[in-house]
């Protein structure tokens, strides 16, 4: 008889749910993927069918692992889904509420069609768990801090744990040895300085909507506006909040479009306001991954990834030609969409390049399946 195989040993379905996707997908114990489901909505009432939909289709799954945004003040590791890590996560839902809600709906669902088999609840927040003192802390009030845990959290980090190591393995060093400045840049940006494979900076701060421009969140802005309007104009939180989240960014900017390809097509047919909007989106994302290089002693790559940082070679490259301070030069190549699919990472600075510029395909999915394994290994290794 064959042996029972070990959760963290068969097929692991990633759950990837956010605002306004949701990205199921099943790996086999190599790695590869033995099924997938994506949609660009919002979960919903058919999550249920969806997810019933992929497991008739794929192999029996051993574990479930589901990316979750913020793990707020209490969660500081990847740890397994019970009632009591279930209850936490509810108390952070409002420190992500783009994020968590509809991440939590999921898990729930996948847990009540999935009672069997152990949850994994892998958190971004965790790559920045050991931020120092002085990049974590905010000059507010102690009880701020300490009542309310007002703090500088980071975000997207299991996109830089794939990308950090995806990136140590192409310049053939160990990510312990690496200095780097990592900049993810979607649907939400951010900029990370990495050292001895530890994050010591990064540009978000106590919930996803501080740092650089996005696509239609604002990233940071001055906390006396927000009052003054408040004050001065009755604006009420909630609409401060719903502004901030779903109406700013490169939205706002250019009035049409939160994609930087169609902003890149409407500046070439000479649209000033998607000008602007590119114009200020890279101008931002300078600032943050200088203002982060400064927590480093040298800088050994500049890393992109996220879906602009894979795809936009027009961001790349005036990010780049704008950073010669740091070393950085314009002139990058292009690699096909091709390229990118066969590789994990490849470097697109000249030879030679005083600071190389690394592009890595994103990788979010395939670390939540490698940290759920992680996670199950350790709890089933002997005491």
């Amino acid at each position: 008889m064959e042996p029972t195989r070990r959760p963290a040993d068969g097929a692991v379905l990633v759950l990837d749910a956010g605002s306004s996707s949701l990205h199921l997908t099943v790996y086999r114990p190599d790695g590869t993927v033995a099924a997938r489901h994506d949609t660009d909505r919002p979960p919903g009432p058919e999550t249920a069918d969806e997810l019933r939909a992929l497991l008739a289709r794929s192999p029996a799954v051993t574990a479930a692992g589901h990316r979750i945004v913020h793990g707020g003040p209490q969660l500081h590791a990847h740890t397994r889904v019970d009632d009591r890590v279930r209850a936490e996560l509810a108390e952070a839902a409002d420190l992500a509420p783009l994020h968590l809600p509809p991440a939590l709906a999921v898990l729930d669902t996948a847990r009540r069609l999935l009672p069997d088999i152990p949850h994994v609840a892998c958190f971004d927040t965790v790559f920045h768990t050991g931020l120092p003192p002085a990049a974590r802390e905010y000059a507010v009030p102690e009880t701020w801090r300490a009542r309310y845990g007002v703090r500088r959290y980071g975000f997207h980090g299991l996109s830089y744990s794939w990308a950090l190591a995806r990136t140590a393995e192409l310049l053939g060093r160990p990510a312990a040895r690496l200095r780097l400045v990592m900049a993810h840049l979607g649907g939400g940006c951010s900029a990370t300085a990495v050292r001895d494979g530890r994050s010591v900076d990064t540009t978000m701060g106590f919930t996803p909507l501080e740092g650089l421009v996005m696509s239609h969140r604002s990233g940071t802005v001055d906390p006396g506006a927000l009052t003054w309007l408040q004050t001065r104009h009755d604006l009420t939180a909630a609409e401060l909040d719903d502004a901030l989240n779903h109406r700013s960014g490169l939205l706002a900017l250019s009035g049409t479009s939160d994609d930087t390809r169609d902003l890149v097509r409407a500046r070439t047919a000479g649209d000033p306001r998607a000008a602007l909007a590119l114009d200020v989106f890279t101008h931002h994302c300078r600032r943050g991954i200088a203002a982060v290089a400064a927590s480093l002693d040298r800088l050994d790559a500049l890393v992109f990834t996220g879906e602009i940082g894979e795809d936009q070679p027009e961001v790349r490259e005036e990010v780049c030609a704008g950073l010669p301070l740091l070393g950085l030069r314009g002139g990058l190549a292009v690699p096909s969409p091709d390229t990118l699919l066969r590789t994990a990472a490849v470097a697109v600075s000249a030879a030679g390049a005083a600071v190389p510029v690394v592009v890595v395909p994103t990788g979010e999915t395939r670390q939540v399946a490698a940290e759920t394994r992680a996670v199950l290994r350790r709890q089933a290794a002997p005491a």
